[in-house]
């Protein structure tokens, strides 16, 4: 049980993805928290539910204070808390796709502000969810790709300002099967010619996303800080070779036939 003993708030971590890593930090070990504006719809066993809207500062702060006064402490920060609808850039006004800069970004850093010194006192750590979505273009996300950009760029730079005391890393996530994953990508059917895009074969489960955020959290990456850890099966194979005409030949065991 490598978190033993540890506390860790995860932001909303009432379902899909977040779900999965609260069930990591507990099966880990950990003493769980999780938040969302509302409710889970099936109770979490073993974590505390707490209702918060992130997006007002007074009541994470007063959340977070809460929990270190319980719990004692406050070991890990997985701010998780985030998401898009499909919408073109043109099909919406700025305010609608600053909402969502707001949510992926400015959401992160005011809970991490608020968390910076029981993190501090118990030398702990941060661990924000980002997206391939941040390093590619991403039509009909472009304010959400962006805003992961800047999440990336923010926990290196929060890595560099609160070290040694916080380490601050970033885990990048791919295409994760969730309940929702049906409005992204269509029926059973869809999902599972998505996952034959990439290169190990299918889409990430939410408790790959929670073993690595584990990982993150513990003393086995006790040097790592400021990192982005790629978690999306091998990432997209590049349009262009499905286009060529040249150098077909290639198998799916991760051997390339002859090149020219």
């Amino acid at each position: 049980m490598e978190l033993d003993g540890r506390v860790a708030v995860v932001t909303g971590g009432t379902r899909g993805v977040g779900a999965g890593i609260a069930r990591a930090f507990l099966r880990a070990g950990a003493r769980v928290v999780v938040c969302a504006r509302r409710p889970p719809e099936v109770p979490l066993d073993g974590a505390e539910f707490v209702t918060v809207d992130l997006r007002e500062a007074e009541d994470v702060a007063g959340f977070l204070d809460d929990v270190a006064a319980r719990y004692g402490r406050l070991d890990t920060l997985v701010n998780n808390a985030g998401g898009t609808p499909h919408r073109l850039l043109a099909d919406g006004a700025a305010a609608r796709h600053a909402r969502v800069v707001e949510l992926n970004l400015v959401t992160p850093l005011t809970v991490s502000l608020a968390a910076y010194d029981h993190l501090r006192a118990a030398r702990g750590s941060i661990v924000m969810i980002g997206s391939v979505s941040g390093g590619r273009p991403s039509p009909g996300s472009a304010a959400y790709g962006a805003a992961k950009a800047g999440l990336e760029s923010l926990a290196r730079s929060m890595a560099v300002e609160w070290a040694p005391d916080v380490r601050v890393n970033t885990l990048v996530l791919g295409m994760v099967r969730t309940e929702l994953s049906g409005l992204h990508y269509g029926d059973e059917e869809g999902i599972a010619a998505v996952g034959r895009t990439v290169p190990l074969g299918r889409l990430a489960e939410p408790s790959d996303v929670g073993d690595a955020a584990v990982f993150l959290a513990s003393e086995r990456a006790a040097y790592i800080s400021g990192a982005s850890l790629l978690l999306h099966g091998g990432g997209e194979r590049p349009a262009f070779l499905d286009a060529a005409t040249v150098n077909k030949k290639t198998v799916n065991d991760g051997r390339q036939g002859d090149v020219g």
